[in-house]
């Protein structure tokens, strides 16, 4: 923990760009029966505020674990990881139908758990790419067990 303790403040990686298709808008809407017109392809969408239809938010987030599965382990061998929540997610860009979002990871806190464990909070940033503004900022919660 002390060793992980230094790291923190430190930009633990950058994860690769992926695309926000329709399709998975589609699919998301589907799962969480949440149909509502800005994330729907169609003239409604195209002359609405966005300018076309855009992602959940929650899709957005429900995304991390791919965004983030391609950055540096920052824990080694842990016999065990639990994602133990969110402490803060704030939806600051919309994401359009199209845009490709990435993930940037720095680690913001580091405690010890009962168990052998230790607490990891890290800071996403889930940028948009050509946007000054981030699609998303999210502070997580995941105890690592060696």
């Amino acid at each position: 923990a002390a060793a992980l303790a230094s790291r923190v403040g430190e930009e633990i990686g950058v994860g690769e760009w992926f695309q926000v298709t329709q399709e998975r808008v589609d699919a998301f809407a589907e799962a969480t029966l949440d149909h509502q017109w800005i994330h729907q392809a169609g003239p409604r969408a195209d002359a609405g505020p966005f300018g076309g239809p855009i992602a959940h938010g929650y899709l957005t987030l429900s995304l991390l674990p791919h965004l983030k599965e391609c950055l540096p382990a920052v824990v080694g061998d842990a016999r065990m990881v639990v994602n133990y929540g969110l402490d803060r997610v704030r939806f600051i860009s919309p994401v359009r139908v199209g845009s490709r979002i990435r993930a940037r990871g720095v680690l913001s806190a580091v405690e010890p758990v009962a168990g052998g464990g230790v607490q990891l909070k890290v800071t996403f940033t889930i940028e948009l790419e050509g946007a000054e503004r981030p699609a998303a900022v999210v502070e997580t919660l995941a105890r690592f067990y060696v």
